[in-house]
């Protein structure tokens, strides 16, 4: 039953971020705002100044943190929260709306090769 509650709200997260809407625009502004304020400085651009193997695109993100291909979101989320290594940990610096703002951010432009 775990299994399939768990199939069930990946693809509801999957279908939510893999058609752009309006909310999710918005979600994905906020979220770049968030970036450029809190993780820019190590993450211009989606890379990393101090590992560069360690950046954010979608082939580092599946390596490096764990359970990225189930739950790409909650992935992101725990490594924003928690930090592991060099990077710090957000979760008493950001409320965990802008949390989940930014973990749309960065698995939207993981998506997308980091283009912009």
């Amino acid at each position: 039953m775990r299994i399939l509650l768990f199939i069930l709200l990946l693809a509801i997260a999957l279908f939510k971020f893999t058609f752009i809407s309006p909310a999710l625009a918005a979600e994905t502004s906020t979220g770049a705002k968030i970036f450029q304020a809190n993780c820019a400085s190590c993450h211009i651009g989606g890379g990393n100044i101090l590992i560069s193997q360690k950046n954010l695109k979608k082939e580092a993100l599946s390596k490096y943190l764990e359970n990225y291909d189930r739950d790409s979101i909650q992935a992101i989320i725990h490594q924003v929260q928690n930090g592991k290594n060099a990077m710090p940990a957000f979760k008493s610096k950001l409320s965990p709306e802008e949390i989940l703002e930014v973990a749309a951010y960065v698995f939207q432009n993981a998506e997308q090769g980091w283009l912009k």
